[in-house]
């Protein structure tokens, strides 16, 4: 695919999921700034002072010698961890959108409610033709809690709010969000985790997170609690959850990550009756919005201003 590019305008290279460049393209021209298929940019690497990526190669980044901000097309930056990933020195922006947020937001509504009104139960019982009403509780009798207040959090406990539940987050420094009684570190998790009903995972992947969700923290919730994970598969120990919901502890999961992705198809998830799976679709960059993004930081950049939403890798978000 070739570009007709301005010299006169900034030029971005763009290496995006799903093969969404016509899209991106499209975003950008209404925007001023020119777009590169990542597969051309050594075309154009002389011009190259912004990045666009999504799982890109080892060393690719550093073969652009003009680069001077890279941008994650997703919310996460963990694909930009590893070796000669990211070259020194080279600032990396996380994707921070209002679609962003509302497709977590979506899922994580979506799946809360769906295990609080039985509906992977119903799923079965129709293809089994069987009609068999469940009760259900109350709102203001189950808890919801999230692991990870940040932005997707604070948000996914906004929209909760209204249908009734209580509210908990846990987070490892102290956070304060109107609603939400809020827990932090680990010395404040086994009481969180005893109160919750839905665990709502949203964490990032870091060396604190992993493996967070085990044995130890599954038995400290109640009997019949629901495990939804939307923040990353890390934070999973897959034989543990497993052997959770075999046992009846935990009552189902809804699962948009996993350790490897995709998922193997001789994992025993697929199997479970109580667990869905979906294809880490929770929450998708949409260029036609998350292009203001960019193009904002790219004019901040280019007037000596500050970038926002800088990633620290080290921390990884």
């Amino acid at each position: 695919m070739q570009n007709n590019t301005d010299s006169s305008r900034p030029l971005i290279a763009v290496k995006s999921d799903f093969d969404r460049f016509v899209e991106w393209q499209q975003a950008f021209k209404e925007r001023d700034i020119d777009i590169v298929d990542w597969r051309q940019r050594h075309q154009h690497l002389e011009r190259l002072r912004y990045a666009l990526v999504w799982q890109p190669e080892a060393g690719a980044l550093a073969d652009m010698p003009a680069l001077e901000v890279i941008f994650s097309i997703g919310a996460g930056v963990d694909h930009l961890k590893g070796e000669n990933i990211v070259p020194e020195g080279v600032p990396v922006v996380r994707m921070v959108q209002d679609s962003l947020t509302a497709g977590m937001v979506e899922y994580v509504v979506f799946q809360v409610l769906g295990f609080h009104r039985n509906m992977h139960r119903y799923i079965h019982d129709q293809r089994a033709k069987r009609w068999s009403p469940i009760p259900y509780p109350m709102p203001a009798e189950r808890t919801v809690g999230i692991l990870g207040l940040g932005v997707l959090g604070s948000a996914a406990a906004k929209a909760l709010k209204q249908f009734g539940f209580h509210l908990a987050g846990w987070s490892r420094s102290p956070k304060s969000v109107p609603g939400v009684k809020s827990f932090h570190g680990d010395a404040q998790l086994p009481d969180f985790l005893a109160a919750t009903n839905y665990l709502v995972c949203l964490l990032p992947n870091t060396p604190q997170t992993e493996g967070l969700i085990n044995r130890d923290t599954l038995s400290a919730l109640p009997s019949g609690a629901f495990i939804i994970n939307a923040g990353r598969g890390s934070a999973v120990v897959d034989d543990d959850l497993i052997a959770a919901i075999r046992s009846g502890h935990i009552a189902g999961a809804a699962l948009d990550v996993v350790n490897d992705e995709p998922l193997d198809d001789k994992s025993e998830y697929w199997e479970m009756e109580n667990v869905i799976i979906t294809p880490h679709i929770a929450s998708m960059t949409h260029p036609s919005d998350s292009a203001d993004h960019v193009a904002q930081n790219i004019r901040r950049h280019l007037d000596g201003l500050s970038l926002t939403h800088l990633a620290d890798l080290d921390r990884g978000y």
